[in-house]
């Protein structure tokens, strides 16, 4: 498997920074994942969109799904779409919600969102825990825990396998998820200082945490909101796991 950075600023894009997106490829199938501020633009310097044979959205803040409204702009009004190469409907696989909230996004006003419903652009496919398979891929899907429904995921390629924690704190399912992953693709939204915001992302030292305890082969660090350090952020993870990284936009990783 392939993994391109798309963005990787949290809560909101950074300094020329987009927030979360990613591309997963094997078998020349590219699997979008999470498509948040910003991140259309950098897949457009990646690869064609129209390449994209899937999108799995985790959850539905902006941070992770805004720039569907853009992606549904290109597909619908491109002059040449290359439908005659590309499915006309894109598999788009998010929680229950996903099409009635893609579709408040992109809708300018009440009359427009009365016809809206993006179904000719998107394939819809409701998330929900077990396992489901997206071209060659094997998806494991379990809810964490988050104030909106949420999820991680555990995917699969051969013998090559990822996490990503999606936003969450510390849970069982994402315990479960992240066991012996080649690699954990973790948030770490925050340093663990006792000044911490609340809410449920995780931290540095809490992401570092989880990959030790599921003894991970490689821990890569995404998510950071643009009002943290960094570097604070890298260090905490590393005292407690020492193969921590902070992923870059635009970063391609083997997994």
């Amino acid at each position: 498997m392939r993994l391109t950075i798309l963005g990787c600023s949290g809560s909101i894009p950074g300094p020329n920074r987009a927030a979360s997106g990613y591309l997963l490829e094997a078998d020349g199938f590219v699997l979008g994942l999470e498509l948040g501020n910003g991140a259309l633009a950098q897949l457009q310097v990646a690869r064609d969109p129209f390449e994209l044979d899937a999108l799995l959205l985790s959850h539905l803040h902006p941070d992770h799904c805004a720039d569907v409204s853009a992606l549904t702009v290109l597909r619908r009004y491109h002059p040449e779409p290359p439908y005659d190469r590309r499915p006309a409907k894109l598999p788009l696989f998010g929680p229950a919600d996903t099409a009635a909230r893609l579709a408040n996004a992109y809708a300018p006003n009440l009359a427009e969102l009365a016809e809206t419903d993006l179904s000719d652009v998107y394939d819809f496919r409701e998330l929900t825990n077990g396992t489901l398979h997206v071209g060659p891929f094997e998806v494991e899907v379990a809810e964490v825990d988050h104030p909106t429904t949420a999820f991680g995921l555990r995917i699969r390629h051969g013998d090559r396998t990822l996490a990503y924690t999606g936003d969450t704190g510390p849970c069982a399912a994402l315990a479960a998820l992240a066991a012996d992953v080649d690699v954990l693709l973790s948030e770490a939204s925050w340093t663990d200082a006792p000044d911490r915001p609340p809410g449920v992302h995780l931290s540095g030292k809490q992401a570092g945490v989880l990959a030790r305890e599921a003894r991970a082969g490689r821990l890569l660090l995404t998510h950071v909101a643009p009002w943290t350090d960094r570097d604070a952020v890298l260090a905490e993870a590393r005292l407690e796991f020492r193969e921590a990284e902070l992923v870059e936009q635009g970063a391609v990783y083997e997994v």
